[in-house]
C-alpha cells in the first residue's frame, strides 16, 4: 500500500513538472502563467531629444517578457528611452540628462536583472 502511495506521488510530481515545462516553452520563462508583459511606452519618442546614451550588457534575460520588463523599468521614469535586444543580452538606453552608471545599474537591479557592463554608445 505504501508503495502505491509513493508511486502516485511521484507520478503527480512528474505530471506537474512536465506541465510547467511545457508552459515555459510556450510562453517564455516569465510568462509561465500564460500572460505577456504589457509594454510601457516612453512619453517622448523623439530620439533627437535624448543627448546621452549607454549600451548595457544585462545578465538574466531569457525571454521577450524579460526584455519588456527591462525597457519598462526605464520608460516608467521620465527622460529615458530604452531599446532592449534580448537575443544579444543588451539594452541601448538613451537619456535626456547625464545619469551615473550606478543609477543605471540600480534601475536594472530593481527590475530583477544585473548589469554586467556599461559602455558609452556611439550614436
Amino acid at each position: 500500500m505504501s508503495t502505491v502511495i509513493i508511486c502516485a506521488a511521484l507520478v503527480l510530481i512528474c505530471v506537474f513538472s512536465v506541465r510547467s515545462y511545457l508552459k515555459k516553452m510556450k510562453h517564455g520563462c516569465c510568462g509561465a502563467g500564460g500572460y505577456d508583459e504589457k509594454k510601457i511606452r516612453p512619453k517622448d519618442r523623439e530620439l533627437s531629444h535624448y543627448s546621452y546614451a549607454r549600451r548595457i550588457q544585462i545578465e538574466g534575460m531569457s525571454c521577450k517578457n524579460c526584455a519588456i520588463r527591462i525597457a519598462n523599468a526605464f520608460h516608467e521614469r521620465d527622460g529615458f528611452y530604452a531599446e532592449v535586444n534580448q537575443k544579444e543580452g543588451f539594452a541601448l538606453v538613451r537619456m535626456k540628462k547625464r545619469v551615473s552608471d550606478e543609477e543605471l545599474r540600480k534601475i536594472i537591479a530593481q527590475a530583477g536583472y544585473r548589469a554586467i557592463k556599461i559602455d558609452p554608445a556611439g550614436l
